[in-house]
Formats: structure tokens, sequence, C-alpha cells
């Protein structure tokens, strides 16, 4: 049984995948902020708290999340990268840009088949004749809030040449 402040309580809103299925797209200094999460063989430990503490950034900045975009770079087995869209520069954040061409598609599914979303995704941009030069996983919703929306969305976007 549901209670009605635990069906209240959704921290993520949905996501709407058909924007970035099989889409190309160009960035020319997109805004970010970035952050670090530790993980322990990829498997985030602190990630809840970043988020929180970025997410504090950019309400005392009274700045925007567009899209609600979080990239992840997972750069090894014990840390990864996350890069927050924002909509300005933030004080007391390390603000960074991203620029190129890149390739985004969208899965739906859990964590496990990651390997097999990733070879899906090397597959699309070689049907394109593009070149992965850097990935990153964008998960659209918690654990909590994917459970509560029945799907679990995660977006594999890549820069590409």
């Amino acid at each position: 049984m549901t209670t009605q402040q635990e069906s209240s309580t959704i921290c993520c809103p949905p996501f709407e995948p058909a924007p970035w299925v099989d889409k190309i797209f160009e960035w020319d200094q997109k805004q970010f902020i970035r952050d670090r999460v530790y993980t322990l063989f990829y498997m985030p430990l602190n990630f809840g708290k970043v988020i929180k503490r970025m997410n504090e950034k950019v309400e005392k900045a009274g700045a925007a999340i567009p899209d609600w975009l979080c990239l992840s770079d997972h750069t090894s087995r014990w840390n990864m990268d996350l890069f927050l869209a924002v909509d300005k520069e933030i004080d007391g954040a390390q603000n960074v840009r991203l620029s190129g061409k890149f390739l985004s598609n969208v899965y739906e599914g859990p964590y496990k088949d990651t390997g097999k979303w990733c070879k899906d995704f090397e597959k699309l941009a070689q049907t394109k004749g593009l070149t992965i030069k850097k990935w990153y996983m964008w998960y659209t919703t918690c654990p909590k809030c994917a459970k509560k929306y029945g799907k679990n969305y995660v977006v594999i976007i890549s820069q590409v040449e």
C-alpha cells in the first residue's frame, strides 16, 4: 500500500525519450557544472549527495537545469564525473563548457543491460559513419522515481566525429 506522502515524493521529473532517440546535435559552449562521485567497481557510492550539492549551488544562483540533463563520465572503476547542465555560470562550482557534434540514443531497462546498450550504440554510430570520441551516460531518474514511473530510461550521449 502506498501512502499519500510516498506517492507525492518524486524528485525527478518524468522523462520524454523522443527528443533523444537516434539524434545528432551540435553543442557550442554548452554550459555545465562538474563534480565528482566516488564509485566502487563503477557502482556510485555518493551519487545522491553530490547531486544534492550541485542542485543547491544551482538554486542558490537562481539558475535552471535545462532538460534536467546530467551527464556521467565514468573515468575509472573508482570515480565518475557528473556534468549538470546549467543556464548560466555558477559561483562556487566548477564551470565547464562542452562543444562539438554529439549522438544520442535512449535505452530502457535494468542497469545490468549497459553492456548491451553500449554495443548497440556503437553499431548505431557505425551505421552513420561516426567515430565515438567520448562516452557519457545520462541516468534520467533516480531508482525510486524509475520504480514509480515504471521505466528506467538511460540515454547514451557521445561526442562523435
